[in-house]
């Protein structure tokens, strides 16, 4: 395996960051990542489906993209570093401003990738149990493309998701969502005429959404028991006959909530619109009480760090693959959460390097006290 130092780790981050991988358009970035994991010393490729699949252990062969993700050896059956490729629209121009990486994907989530790539490419070999790194693609659109073709192909022992967390903390938890289309059109009408138009009855609708969350967040005050709504896009025309207007709602599932029975009253009180349902994911929130986070905590503090817990209002691939694989898992990945898909993204150097000694660490304790072994 080649030596990956702290220069070498910044060069790989940068250079993924400055390749713009948005949903759907992550050939680039993957190519380039096979290609320096090959280099590293893996056995890498490009799956069906697009998704980056790595591993230093020997061998792993192509096999793996057609045999269920468990070869003769039994490389499926190790630990999973799951990051993704992709990142939401939008390029920011890379570029170093002190110990900040400013770019598009920089903290979602290219600095986790990364992070699990030069962990692995250091500590890997070593190791007894298997280590596979997948950068997945589609993990930000709501198809979860790369992690839904993983399913039947892996059985790993435990799972490391890549998501910003920050170097010192651990996410155990990810609501769940559900996207809302509206469609509705109706005759124009005039302006000071006494029925309302189209536009009128999806503003109507968006109001009965609010009164939904409304309802259900009465005495919940915490954020991850909270069912929240966003208005994420709004479009209208008039072709002097006929007044359209589309619009796309958010909603995030805590813990508890009966999405079936949301959506039928939905429906209910959705009078002439025509309405449609995509990209529903389940809540899901993972033990604290298993050897990979034990792992986590041991290596953070190893670190100087005080281990902190979090679950987010977002979703991630832990729900994809948690509820199937039913093993330990946990998110884990440098960077600050809340400048996600910002236009001021950024990623502190000096945090990303931390993150990989985590990783590190904890990679060597999971192989020690992983297995139920602790």
């Amino acid at each position: 395996m080649r030596v990956i130092g702290d220069t070498a780790a910044i060069e790989l981050l940068e250079a993924m960051v400055g390749l713009y991988s948005p949903s759907g358009q992550e050939r680039a970035l993957a190519e380039f990542l096979v290609d320096w994991l090959r280099e590293a010393g893996f056995r890498a490729f490009r799956d069906q489906v697009g998704n980056v699949v790595a591993s230093p252990h020997q061998p792993l062969s192509h096999r793996l993209a057609d045999s269920g993700g468990r070869n003769d050896e039994g490389v499926g059956e190790g630990l999973l570093l799951l990051g993704h490729l992709d990142t939401v629209p939008g390029f920011i121009p890379p570029r170093r401003e002190a110990d900040g990486l400013y770019g598009r994907g920089a903290v979602d989530a290219k600095g986790p990738l990364a992070a699990f790539c030069v962990a692995a490419a250091r500590v890997g070999p070593s190791l007894s149990t298997p280590v596979v790194v997948v950068g997945a693609v589609e993990e930000e659109a709501a198809t979860s493309r790369g992690a839904g073709a993983l399913l039947e192909r892996f059985a790993p022992q435990a799972v490391v998701i890549g998501e910003p967390s920050g170097w010192d903390r651990i996410t155990v938890g990810y609501k769940g969502r559900l996207l809302v289309d509206l469609q509705l059109q109706g005759a124009v009408g005039h302006s000071a005429g006494p029925d309302g138009g189209p536009c009128e009855g999806a503003v109507g609708f968006w109001q009965t959404i609010c009164q939904e969350a409304d309802q259900w967040n009465q005495g919940r005050t915490g954020l991850f028991e909270r069912l929240d709504s966003s208005l994420r896009s709004v479009n209208s025309s008039n072709d002097g006959l006929v007044e359209r207007v589309e619009m796309t709602v958010g909603l995030r599932i805590p813990p508890g909530c009966d999405v079936e029975a949301l959506k039928h009253r939905l429906l209910a009180q959705a009078g002439r619109a025509i309405l449609s349902f995509r990209g529903q994911e389940a809540p899901f929130r993972a033990s604290k009480s298993t050897p990979l986070v034990r792992a986590f905590v041991h290596a953070i503090r190893a670190q100087g760090g005080r281990p902190r817990f979090a679950v987010k209002t977002g979703t991630s691939d832990m729900n994809v693959v948690g509820p199937v694989w039913g093993c330990p898992i946990l998110a884990y990945g440098p960077g600050d959460s809340s400048l996600d898909h910002t236009p001021e993204e950024h990623i502190l150097i000096s945090e990303y390097l931390r993150s990989i000694r985590v990783l590190e660490e904890a990679l060597r304790m999971w192989e020690t006290d992983g297995r139920g072994r602790l």
